[in-house]
């Protein structure tokens, strides 16, 4: 019997075109910030960590301000609603799984992706500088303090049962991948499959992933 496929697609440069937590650091966070961003990149501070202090450098009450910036900026990805309108079709569970935070991944996401389907990472703006909440830290099987923990995500769900199949473009998704039974990368995550040794396949619009299970199907 064969497995049904269950796909986790990372959010930031995967759905939207650019990285919007670079992009908001690029516009709101002081000096300095890119040091702490290429902590993460060679995984020298966990994402958590990275993820956390970045924001920590924009004050509380920017909040409005950023929500607005990515809703104006922000580009979904070519063929991302017609890939979602294909996974409601064939009966796909589809989740989003992203180191973005809530903010703005909810209000980029309304009326395309219900929120029982997202996993993002919260936020308080309590205090004088922005704090990231962890809603879905690591498991016992983890210890890459991810932040929003993919892998955890994706051991939620029974290999037994599903094909586990990883969309994403960058670090953040390198641990989900290595566990995923399909990858389709981009951009950082397609250089760190290749340092890995982790098969994937190579995207730029929605529209090749859902050409590549439709083949796949018919030769089922």
């Amino acid at each position: 019997m064969s497995k049904r496929k269950i796909i986790f697609c990372d959010f930031d440069g995967t759905i939207t075109e650019k990285d919007n937590i670079i992009d908001i650091m690029k516009n709101f966070a002081p000096r300095g910030w890119e040091y702490t961003k290429d902590q993460i990149l060679k995984q020298e501070i966990s994402i958590r960590e990275g993820v956390g202090k970045l924001f920590s450098l924009i004050p509380s009450n920017k909040k409005n301000e950023i929500a607005d910036y990515v809703l104006s900026t922000a580009k979904l990805r070519e063929g991302f609603k017609d890939f979602v309108a294909y996974t409601k079709e064939n009966n796909i569970p589809l989740y989003i799984v992203s180191g973005g935070i809530d903010f703005f991944v909810y209000p980029m996401l309304n009326g395309i992706i219900n929120k029982e389907q997202i996993y993002c990472n919260g936020s308080s703006f309590q205090g004088e500088k922005i704090q990231i909440l962890w809603p879905h830290s690591c498991d016992s099987g983890c210890n890459n303090d991810c932040g929003c923990c993919k892998p955890t995500i994706l051991r939620g769900f029974d290999s037994s049962t599903y094909e586990k199949i990883v969309v994403g473009d960058s670090i953040t998704d390198l641990q989900a991948a290595k566990i995923a039974d399909k990858v389709f990368a981009r951009d950082y995550l397609i250089e760190k499959c290749k340092q890995h040794h982790i098969p994937f396949i190579p995207f730029s619009t929605f529209y090749e992933i859902i050409e590549f299970l439709e083949e796949k199907e018919v030769t089922i």
